[in-house]
């Protein structure tokens, strides 16, 4: 079952390509002009595009969309599809050839429920960025969620379906929402829950694959160096609630964007991230 949820900042847009029965989607969020990003990896096994430029030294400070997808690193094809939508709408990096839209993809691991011959590429990333709407956001098992789960330690047979989640938080005028796809290797564990005892597991015993990816997103101006202290601290959120978190078979990362609206205190904005990770996975797990 899915919900909507308004994630309150101005110019974002969200969009998804989902298939039901192929329980597999993308979700793709474009950005303002003049967003900064950065991003972090902690997990063992990611599947990215484009993550690189994402650190604070490279040269590339704005980013046009972040997409995140199910099929693994075959999903990442999907961004293709975005590229070329912003390409069409003038958007992208200025060079001497024109603009060259940057795009960020993370994908996770869902080949192993529904049909895993069903995985999104450049048509299904151009589908979800033509769906794209500012406004209510659908969450749940549609886009990157359709074909997640959790608890996977216990075996294939014992994951627990959960989705894409999303939260907003205001403080005054800064504003900062997460979008979770929540796919973990371990299980999604609300703060002072005991957690169960998984010290047994210590492999990915059906290779069913995991990762749980996602963006932050505020109306604050941040530099790269802010933008990637966001993204840790968005690590922190997920680590909170998912046990045990960042291993060897999660490929868990996390881009964090501004898009420059207002000031804002960037030990304030560290603290909102924490908890509104922590909303959106759990709002995930209720809609599993």
């Amino acid at each position: 079952m899915s919900r909507v949820i308004d994630l309150g900042i101005e110019g974002v847009r969200v969009g998804h390509w989902t298939d039901n029965a192929a329980q597999t989607g993308c979700t793709v969020v474009i950005f303002p002009r003049g967003t900064v990003a950065s991003g972090e990896v902690r997990g063992g096994a990611p599947a990215t595009r484009e993550f690189a430029l994402l650190a604070p030294e490279r040269l590339v400070e704005h980013v046009d969309a972040v997409v995140l997808t199910g099929g693994s690193a075959f999903g990442l094809a999907s961004a293709d599809g975005v590229v070329a939508g912003l390409a069409a709408a003038g958007r992208g990096f200025p060079t001497g050839a024109g603009p060259v839209p940057i795009v960020v993809a993370l994908g996770l691991f869902d080949l192993l429920v529904g049909d895993g011959s069903v995985r999104p590429g450049p048509a299904q990333g151009a589908a979800a960025f033509q769906a794209a709407t500012s406004g209510l956001v659908a969450i749940g098992p549609v886009g990157a969620g359709a074909g997640c789960s959790t608890g996977k330690w216990r075996g294939r047979e014992r994951a627990v379906p959960s989705g894409l989640g999303a939260a907003s938080q205001r403080d005054g005028d800064l504003v900062i929402a997460a979008i979770v796809a929540v796919n973990a290797f371990g299980d999604i564990v609300p703060t002072g829950q005991s957690p169960p005892d998984w010290s047994a597991a210590t492999d990915d015993p059906d290779g069913v694959g995991n990762t749980t990816v996602g963006v932050v997103i505020t109306n604050a101006r941040v530099d790269k160096v802010g933008a990637f202290l966001l993204a840790q601290s968005a690590h922190d959120g997920l680590a909170r609630v998912i046990q045990p978190a960042h291993t060897r078979f999660d490929g868990d990362a996390f881009v964090a964007a501004g898009t420059g609206e207002i000031d804002g205190s960037i030990d304030a904005l560290r603290h909102l991230t924490v908890g509104v990770v922590e909303e959106a996975i759990l709002a995930a797990r209720q809609l599993g």
